[in-house]
């Protein structure tokens, strides 16, 4: 478990000299010390960003011993290269809204790690448009919002349901959203809200078997290669920043409901990285894509 003194601070500013000296030695003059530091300057390549990156795991003394306090220690070096950085306390556990539908998997695989004390996080609130998990929710002790959308609901009635998670999510103080195979499309409005604040998972057969039983058509196919991207959600369908991907090998001799039973499995495992490592401060935006410190 973190000690009450233990912080990480992440950054990204315009790659330049003396970035690393400068945050290490303000540390080090603060008393502070370094227990794990990770760094990547996006600086080749056609594609790069110019951008420089960094997570320092460290602690720091009594007298300094809030995120606030330390996050001013770095207003003259945040000012001097230009960066965006946040400090934050390991001794705060986020906290989670995970929302589902009817396949619940993904939901049942978190609520197991967080139960287990895998998951560094709590959790509030379970939101659904469908009543099917109310009973899971109830024996984790989890309070469980049924907000339903029937089939042909209008964008006007999907949009005020949308707007009741929203006073949810800052009534509950939530830091990230878990989409664990919520199956509805969220309006642009609400893509905003939620910006570099929910996780989204699906398989990676996009684009190619699109809609309804994705691994069926895999398998009608004679796809070998089963995957799970997990990635920030953005208004752009399915295109926000790649968090963790990872595949599974099948083969002929397994059915279309054995591919589904692949896929389930990969998705969780996926999932599960995803939102880790998000909680333990591990991924910057960089852009269209993502820096991932494990």
């Amino acid at each position: 478990m973190p000690m009450q003194r233990d912080f990480v601070l992440t950054l990204s500013c315009p790659d330049a000299k003396g970035i690393v000296h400068a945050v290490s030695g303000l540390l080090y003059q603060a008393g502070c010390n370094i227990i794990d530091s990770q760094q990547f300057g996006d600086v080749l390549g056609e594609d790069a960003t110019g951008l420089f990156f960094m997570r320092v795991h460290f602690d720091a003394p009594e007298h300094l011993g809030d995120a606030a306090t330390l996050d001013r220690l770095f207003s003259h070096t945040r000012q001097q290269f230009g960066m965006t950085a946040q400090v934050r306390s390991l001794a705060r556990k986020p906290r989670l809204m995970l929302m589902v539908s009817k396949h619940g998997h993904c939901l049942n695989d978190l609520l197991f790690r967080w139960k287990s004390g895998q998951l560094a996080v709590d959790i509030p609130a379970i939101v659904s448009n469908h009543p099917e998990f109310a009973e899971l929710a109830a024996s984790y002790g989890i309070a469980f919002h049924h907000l339903p959308l029937p089939t042909g609901s209008s964008a006007a009635a999907k949009r005020e349901q949308e707007q009741q998670i929203e006073a949810l999510f800052t009534r509950e103080e939530i830091d990230l959203v878990v989409l664990a195979r919520y199956m509805q499309i969220l309006s642009p409005e609400f893509c905003t809200f939620l910006q570099g604040r929910a996780i989204n998972i699906h398989h990676s057969f996009l684009p190619s078997f699109k809609g309804a039983k994705p691994y069926y058509q895999a398998h009608e196919r004679g796809v070998k290669l089963i995957g799970a991207t997990a990635h920030y959600v953005t208004a752009d369908l399915d295109e926000g920043p790649i968090i963790e991907q990872d595949v599974e090998r099948v083969d002929h001799t397994l059915s279309p409901e054995d591919f589904t039973a692949v896929g389930r499995d990969v998705e969780c495992v996926v999932l599960a990285r995803a939102v880790r490592w998000h909680v333990e401060h591990r991924v910057l935006l960089n852009g269209r894509k993502t820096v991932v410190f494990r």
